[in-house]
């Protein structure tokens, strides 16, 4: 027997659902939001664009930001003993206060 491949998208159906009322694109201000680099953002996955989305893993953990790559952004985030880059674009990320 083959052993069943689990992909980015295994066990994902209660992280990657919104609420009935939120369901839907965001707004565009949350597309088009710009962040400064050395910055620390939150890794909030929007379930309803898929393009630029990072792995389920860092969904909720906090990174800062190293470079900017094309409309993407270079996050570093702490991952158990070692530090981690994730490319992931502006709708996946809010700011930290």
């Amino acid at each position: 027997m083959v052993k069943k491949s689990k992909g980015t998208n295994f066990r994902t159906r209660k992280i990657f659902s919104k609420h009935p009322r939120n369901r839907g694109l965001p707004s565009l201000s949350r597309m088009l939001a710009t962040y400064e680099i050395n910055s620390q953002v939150n890794i909030k996955v929007e379930p309803s664009i898929q393009k630029g989305r990072p792995h389920r893993r860092f969904h909720g953990k906090t990174g800062t930001i190293i470079a900017k790559r094309g409309q993407s952004y270079v996050i570093k985030v702490v991952d158990g003993n070692s530090y981690k880059t994730i490319i992931s674009r502006p709708e996946h990320l809010t700011a930290q206060q």
